[in-house]
């Protein structure tokens, strides 16, 4: 009887374990930031479309988030695109009215079986309010895409997020 429990036991942890990778999904690294404060993003691409290469990452920039710059990545063509925003920013003392709402990394060659990151940095505006902040990212295929869009805690595919927590000691810097 035992061995029967041990080997159910077995069973059933080999098949969990085979069964993460179909739920991975497209994530940011550092899952806490604070409004006002400069924060790195580092996302992570675990797989491609079904079986297929990436060979385009986009993130979609929300509002509240500015002074975004992206990070070149070797092998990939980097490109911004930029509009103006609902509200003004400031930065440093100077008025930020626009700025870029996406980066695309396009070009590229990750294969299924890989995974990469993908790195940009900007500032949380100081008048946002704590909670879960989104950054939509959409995978490109030769066949399809994998879009990571969903802004709800029980989306099929959810968007690479984090919370934003208040800044200890009343500041974002």
């Amino acid at each position: 009887m035992i061995r029967f429990v041990l080997r159910a036991t077995l069973a059933a942890t080999t098949l969990a374990a085979l069964a993460v990778p179909a739920f991975a999904h497209a994530t940011l690294e550092i899952q806490e930031a604070a409004p006002g404060a400069t924060y790195k993003a580092l996302l992570r691409v675990p797989h491609g479309c079904g079986t297929e290469a990436t060979n385009t990452v986009r993130i979609q920039i929300p509002e509240g988030f500015f002074n975004v710059k992206p990070m070149p990545k070797a092998g990939w063509t980097l490109e911004t695109v930029t509009g103006p925003y609902q509200h003004t920013y400031m930065n440093h003392g100077t008025e930020v009215t626009e700025g870029v709402t996406e980066i695309v990394w396009s070009e590229g060659n990750l294969p299924n079986e890989w995974y990469d990151e993908f790195v940009f940095r900007g500032t949380f505006a100081d008048t946002l309010e704590p909670g879960k902040f989104y950054f939509p990212a959409i995978q490109e295929c030769a066949n399809g895409e994998e879009a990571w869009l969903g802004t709800t805690e029980d989306a099929d595919m959810p968007a690479p997020s984090l919370t934003l927590v208040p800044a200890e000691g009343g500041h974002g810097h």
